[in-house]
């Protein structure tokens, strides 16, 4: 049976490193002659536990029996002391709001596209939250805090005051999961002080489908990647990112595979590629060896106003991902494509969950009728 305060100053000081036992589950673990730590075992819900209970000789004997005894009188009165003394610490450390932003977002990153790495999800609260309200505790985070921080874009700039609102709330309920005090109804009331937000839908501009052709003539006399990876969306049809990042080795034949993490409803997409795309692949520019289909000088993928300042240099209001737009407007004028073919060549996904279940063909074939169409359609002057 262990002996009942078997340790005193003086033979502490004298023992090695090594563990030694005081008594009732208490010991002093010495890594060398001069220097140690308490620990106290309890077994919690039938687990055994050690609880630190702070460095030696700083701690002296006295003081580790008096936090042994606390320790074990909690757990008779149902407490788990190391739960309890974790929460007491997070109280004494007030979570700011950056560090609450930084913690959700840590957490939502498994489920957000290639892990949040695009700064999408954070871009709002980084902008117009953090520089304002980043070193507040969140804690602290009321309705009029965020009405005050909101408020300067909530009509100028609606979609990103709707985003930011958004991630706050799901910042406060990450920070309640945390067992903080926090108002989870903040956002709710923010909302309704600063009332509806005045927000008109701007489409991009487009190109009529008409002037397509003669544009994309134009392209083809132009012999920099900016101009091939235009003319490689326009044909695909495919999303401005999805162009920019594509890859030689996503191509299989004549399909380009995307991964579901590269588009934007994330689900596997195939892209049938036109004898024209595929000669545009042909025709790219290889920059040391990257496997970027359309990349700059150095390798990288081009920025994402590339595509867009070609356009604007030719003083041209449209914009590339209006080509979309355009593509849609000539398939539903000149051609009697079923609706499921024409949404589906756009990356969309068509029907309910439950009838995609059932309706699991991508139609591939029927979209590379299409695609082949569209290209004929854009190389008919050129022709």
């Amino acid at each position: 049976m262990t002996k009942l305060h078997a340790l005193s100053q003086m033979k502490a000081k004298a023992l090695g490193p090594g563990k030694h036992f005081d008594g009732q589950g208490l010991m002093l673990v010495k890594s060398r002659k001069d220097a140690g730590k308490w620990k106290l075992r309890l077994t919690v819900a039938g687990k055994r536990r050690e609880m630190g209970l702070g460095s030696w000789p700083d701690v002296s004997i006295a003081e580790a029996r008096d936090r042994a005894a606390e320790a074990r009188r909690q757990l008779r009165d149902g407490i788990d002391p190391i739960d309890a003394r974790q929460a007491a610490r997070m109280r004494a450390h007030r979570l700011t709001v950056a560090e609450a932003i930084e913690t959700c977002f840590a957490a939502r990153q498994a489920e957000l596209k290639n892990d949040g790495q695009a700064g999408r999800w954070l871009s709002p609260l980084s902008v117009h939250v953090i520089p304002k309200i980043g070193t507040t505790a969140i804690e602290a985070v009321d309705q009029h805090v965020l009405k005050k921080t909101l408020q300067p874009i909530w009509h100028e700039k609606p979609d990103t005051a709707r985003k930011a609102m958004n991630r706050m709330n799901l910042t406060l309920k990450h920070a309640a999961a945390l067992g903080l005090d926090v108002d989870l109804q903040a956002v709710m009331k923010a909302q309704a002080l600063l009332g509806k937000r005045r927000h008109e839908t701007k489409h991009i501009p487009s190109l009529p489908y008409q002037e397509a052709p003669t544009f994309y003539r134009w392209l083809c006399d132009q012999k920099f990647g900016s101009a091939l990876a235009l003319r490689f969306l326009i044909l695909t049809v495919a999303r401005t990112s999805e162009v920019r990042f594509a890859t030689l080795s996503e191509i299989e034949g004549d399909t380009w595979v995307l991964d579901p993490m590269r588009t934007k409803t994330a689900t596997a997409h195939r892209v049938p590629l036109s004898g024209e795309a595929q000669k545009v692949i042909s025709d790219r520019l290889v920059f040391r060896d990257s496997d970027l289909l359309f990349p700059t000088p150095r390798g990288k993928a081009m920025s994402d106003a590339t595509m867009s300042k070609l356009m604007q240099r030719e003083e041209m209001e449209a914009r590339p991902h209006g080509f979309r737009a355009t593509f849609r407007t000539w398939v539903e004028e000149t051609t009697d494509t079923p609706f499921e073919v024409k949404e589906t060549a756009l990356g969309h996904q068509v029907g309910s969950e439950v009838e995609r279940a059932y309706q699991r063909s991508d139609l591939l074939e029927k979209r590379r009728v299409l695609l082949e169409d569209w290209a004929a359609f854009l190389t008919r002057e050129a022709a």
